[in-house]
């Protein structure tokens, strides 16, 4: 089990997320991203703009989601 920081994963809080592999990280992560944009959460949206901006550049989202792949699976496992 891995934890990360909403913010690690692009967001924009320090709420963790704790999984066994990044595809359920990821899973964690969007998800809690959909309840602030439901709640109108200011920080989140803005981050949100930031990495739709980010996904217009051809092959950046690709870089960005296979570099937090890699600081996940380079994090020690806790018990």
């Amino acid at each position: 089990m891995k934890k990360m920081t909403c913010r690690q994963l692009g967001g924009a809080c320090d709420l963790e997320f704790r999984a066994e592999s990044f595809d359920e990280m990821a899973t964690l992560s969007k998800n809690h991203g959909m309840e602030m944009f439901e709640q109108g959460d200011e920080a989140h949206l803005q981050a949100m703009m930031q990495m739709r901006t980010l996904m217009q550049e051809p092959g950046a989202m690709k870089e960005w989601f296979m570099a937090k792949k890699k600081e996940f699976e380079a994090l020690p496992d806790e018990a």
